[in-house]
């Protein structure tokens, strides 16, 4: 199923996935019109397909012809990445190997060569095993480090989730005159409804002992980048990492009120 975008709101590629169906409600929710680019439209979330804000585009990111990518981008305040690997031997070790890679890049050109008069916002949904630049994640000591370097030797996705992050950080840079960006790196990632949660600048738990992240809490906390401009200008050119916060009790309340570390 295929319809002409409408200028404004995001586009969302991954809405699909366990995290960004729920970025998809989440935007929904607040009013915000979205035009997202999926496989196939019968795996959206249950009740969102008949949504008047809603543009629904079948198609592979990676084949859509560069026009085609353009006219979906165009006009758009925001784009939003949750692509990533299917969790299974063909999805780990199987092509494309750099999904999310070729298609941060494709879109970053997508959006230079269009030139627009104020710079598209770009979020990209990654993992706390992807590293700011020159080690900036003071944490991570060598034998971190050198498990994350096998890591990416051995299996593609974690590879392509690092140089995903790369594309936005030093090919794009943090002043680009057409694009803006947000790398979002959750760690171990749960279900569960929005609870408070805590964003931090770097990283705040060992590989080995990991944290967690409700998946509910990193859309929320893409729908404030989105929608909230305080919160983009506290974040936009960093990797801020997203984990629930463990002194929430049940019934204390929702993640509106999520923290900076």
């Amino acid at each position: 199923m295929s319809s002409v975008s409408s200028p404004g709101g995001v586009l969302l590629l991954g809405a699909t996935g366990r995290t960004g169906s729920r970025v998809l409600t989440q935007l929904l929710e607040r009013g915000v019109p979205v035009c997202t680019i999926v496989r196939s439209a019968e795996r959206l979330p249950a009740g969102v397909a008949q949504d008047p804000r809603l543009t629904v585009v079948e198609a592979e990111v990676a084949a859509m012809p560069v026009v085609d990518l353009q006219s979906h981008i165009a006009g758009r305040d925001a784009l939003i990445s949750c692509l990533g690997h299917t969790v299974s031997l063909r999805g780990v070790f199987g092509p494309p190997r750099d999904l999310v890679g070729d298609a941060v890049r494709r879109v970053c050109r997508a959006i230079e060569s269009l030139r627009p008069a104020t710079p598209t916002r770009l979020i990209l949904m990654s993992s706390v095993s992807v590293n700011r630049p020159a080690r900036a994640d003071t944490r991570r000591g060598v034998g971190e480090r050198s498990f994350l370097w096998v890591l990416r030797a051995v299996v593609p996705p974690a590879r392509d989730n690092q140089r995903a992050a790369d594309v936005l950080a030093l090919e794009v840079g943090t002043d680009a005159a057409f694009v803006e960006w947000v790398v979002v790196r959750p760690d171990t990632l749960v279900d569960g409804e929005v609870s408070a949660y805590a964003t931090h600048e770097g990283i705040v738990a060992s590989l080995f002992r990991p944290a967690t992240t409700r998946m509910a809490n990193v859309a929320h906390f893409m729908a404030e980048l989105v929608t909230d401009a305080a919160m983009w200008r506290r974040w936009r050119g960093k990797m801020p990492v997203v984990v629930d916060d463990v002194t929430d009790r049940p019934g204390r309340g929702s993640a509106s009120a999520g923290r900076s570390g």
